[in-house]
């Protein structure tokens, strides 16, 4: 039962670039296996361990984009249009398989963080600055929820074979 966790673990950590919500079907596998494996070596305290890195990782997805906005020249207003527009990025990509909302994603941080910026009466320079921050900010925020996945991972798993 372990191999088929560590199944679960892995495609749900490759599934994380993609826009998917990885980190949330690892810890319902943590659970699963909790709930299913009447000699699981660990317990609730680890579930609430990866729920919690978890909603850090959610948190970490939303502020840094805007945050590199802001960086990058940006506007509290740009900065939001960023997070605005990564979310619907998102969502539009959805059709297209496999990539489409991690294109979508990227392209709706840019997207939102220039409209906006243009709204606030930046210049072309300022608001593609300003933009390009909310760009890295996202690939950063994506990055850092594939690393909050694999601490997961390793915890929950290391849990189930260790103890």
């Amino acid at each position: 039962m372990t191999i088929v966790l560590a199944l679960f673990l892995l495609a749900s950590l490759l599934i994380i670039p993609l826009g998917l919500p990885g980190v949330w079907l690892m810890v319902l596998s943590g659970i699963a296996y909790l709930l299913l494996v009447p000699a699981a070596h660990f317990g609730w305290m680890v579930i609430l361990g990866s729920v919690l890195i978890g909603v850090f990782s959610e948190v970490l997805d939303f502020v840094l984009s805007a945050r590199y906005t802001r960086k990058y020249g940006g506007s509290r207003v740009g900065a939001w249009g960023a997070v605005i527009g990564g979310l619907a990025g998102a969502i539009v990509g959805v059709p297209v398989p496999v990539i489409g909302s991690v294109i979508g994603a990227f392209a709706g941080s840019f997207l939102g963080a220039l409209a906006a910026e243009y709204l606030g009466g930046a210049t072309h320079g300022a608001a593609a600055r300003a933009a390009t921050g909310a760009t890295i900010g996202r690939a950063i925020a994506t990055a850092a929820k594939i690393a909050a996945g694999c601490v997961i991972a390793a915890w929950i798993l290391g849990a189930a074979v260790f103890g």
